[in-house]
């Protein structure tokens, strides 16, 4: 993966998210796995970890609706191998790094990073 491919990717993933639209926000996944502080916060499960594109499609349903006003900023994009990392600011001005790793250009696998400031 090249960095061009990862800015793309990273400013079509926020005008994604923050259109709302679930179909647009699961687009680019295939039946991924993700991790996040998030998914134990909004599901009350501690493991935080959803599977499969089902899965993916309530969480983040259940986030759209919790968090009416949700919005990210990409601040900076980094690439590697398979993956990229993406470093945004969430509504709260809470910075969020997502690392999402692709196979055959969608993504497959990722988990998201808080620091300090509350996430939403």
């Amino acid at each position: 993966m090249d960095l061009a491919f990862a800015r793309r990717f990273a400013a079509r993933w926020q005008d994604d998210w923050n259109s709302h639209d679930l179909d647009r926000i699961l687009a680019h996944h295939d039946d991924v796995t993700f991790s996040s502080p998030m998914i134990a916060r909004l599901t009350d499960d501690p493991a935080g970890t959803a599977h499969a594109k089902a899965a993916q499609r309530a969480y983040r349903a259940q986030g759209l609706e919790r968090i009416p006003d949700l919005r990210f900023e990409v601040m900076d994009v980094r690439a590697s191998v398979d993956s990229l990392v993406i470093d945004y600011r969430n509504q709260i001005c809470g910075r969020v790094g997502e690392v999402l790793t692709f196979r055959e250009g969608l993504v497959v696998a990722g988990f998201g990073a808080y620091g300090e400031t509350p996430a939403n």
